[in-house]
C-alpha cells in the first residue's frame, strides 16, 4: 500500500474521530457529566511499570479526550496529549480547563509529532488502549517515538491483545454466544475499512463521516518495530481484563474491571521498552 493511500485513509479516520467527539462527550461510557475519574482506565500494573511520575515529563500519543493525560497530571507528571482530531484536541482542552488542570493539548498527526512539538523530548512516552490499530506502519510509529524519548525514557504501550480484535465484537445474526475468530490475528498491511454509524460508545449515531480505516499489528510486529527503532524491551504483561464488559458474559473483577468466566484469555498487554 502506498503512502499517499495511508495518508487518505488517515484522513478519513480524523474525519472519522472529529465526528465522533461530540457523541463520545455527551455517553455514558465516558461519564464526563460525573465525577472526573480519570485513573479507572489504568489497570494496576500500568502503574507499577510507570512508575514515579512525579515531575517528569509525559506524552500521551493519540489521547483522544485527554481522560488518561488527565491522570498522569495529578500523578504530579508534566503532561502533554497529542491528537489528530482538532475537535478531540478542543473537547481534551475543555475537560482539563475545567477540571483545573495544567495540560498541553497538540494537534498533529503521531507521525508528524516531532515536529509538531519543536523537538522536545520526554521522560514517558504513553498509547494508550485502541490506538495502534489506526496507524498503518508501525515501524515509522517507533522511530517517531524513539525520536520523542531522551536517553533511558520509557515508552509505556497498553493496547487491545490482537486475539481479542481477532474475536469481533459480538455474535453475527444467528450465532450463538461463543466466541469464534472472525477477524486475522496477524496483520497484512491491508486497511480493513469499516462504515459504521454507532462506535464504542453508547449514544446516537455518528454523522456524516462514518468510514474508518484500521490496521491488524501482531505482538510480534509492535516489538521487531521497537527493537528495529533502537528500543529495549523491558517488560511484557498479558491480561485478562478489560476496563468494560464487551461480551454480554463477562464478570466483574475486585478490580472493577471485567473478564471472562471462560476460556482464560488475553484481552489486553503492557509493553514497557527503553532508549
Amino acid at each position: 500500500m502506498s503512502t499517499d493511500e495511508h495518508a487518505r485513509f488517515m484522513r478519513a479516520n480524523q474525519a472519522n474521530w472529529d465526528a465522533r467527539t461530540p457523541v463520545h462527550l455527551a455517553s455514558r461510557f465516558y461519564g464526563l457529566d460525573q465525577d472526573l475519574d480519570p485513573a479507572r482506565w489504568f489497570a494496576g500494573f500500568e502503574w507499577d511499570d510507570l512508575g514515579e511520575l512525579g515531575g517528569r515529563d509525559v506524552l500521551h500519543l493519540q489521547c483522544h479526550l485527554g481522560t488518561e493525560t488527565i491522570a498522569f497530571v495529578r500523578r504530579g507528571a508534566r503532561a502533554t496529549g497529542l491528537d489528530f482530531s482538532a475537535a478531540s484536541v478542543a473537547a481534551a482542552r475543555d475537560i482539563a480547563a475545567k477540571a483545573g488542570l495544567d495540560v498541553t493539548y497538540v494537534q498533529a498527526n503521531v507521525y508528524d509529532a516531532v515536529e509538531a512539538l519543536d523537538g522536545r523530548q520526554f521522560d514517558v512516552v504513553y498509547t494508550g488502549k485502541g490506538a495502534l490499530c489506526y496507524l498503518p506502519d508501525l515501524e515509522r510509529w517507533a522511530g517517531v517515538v524513539a525520536q520523542l524519548l531522551r536517553p533511558g525514557g520509557r515508552l509505556y504501550l497498553v493496547e487491545f491483545h490482537p486475539l481479542l480484535n481477532s474475536l469481533g465484537p459480538k455474535p453475527a445474526p444467528g450465532e450463538g454466544p461463543e466466541l469464534l475468530l472472525r477477524h486475522d490475528y496477524l496483520g497484512r498491511g491491508d486497511a480493513v475499512h469499516r462504515d459504521a454509524t454507532h462506535t464504542y460508545t453508547d449514544g446516537p449515531a455518528v454523522a456524516d463521516a462514518t468510514d474508518s480505516y484500521e490496521w491488524m499489528h501482531g505482538i510480534d510486529e509492535v516489538i521487531n518495530a521497537l527493537t528495529g527503532a533502537g528500543l529495549a524491551i523491558r517488560r511484557l504483561r498479558e491480561s485478562d481484563e478489560l476496563p468494560w464488559p464487551r461480551w454480554p458474559q463477562m464478570v466483574r473483577t475486585p478490580s472493577g474491571w471485567w473478564r471472562l468466566p471462560e476460556p482464560l484469555i488475553p484481552l489486553l498487554y503492557g509493553l514497557l521498552a527503553t532508549r
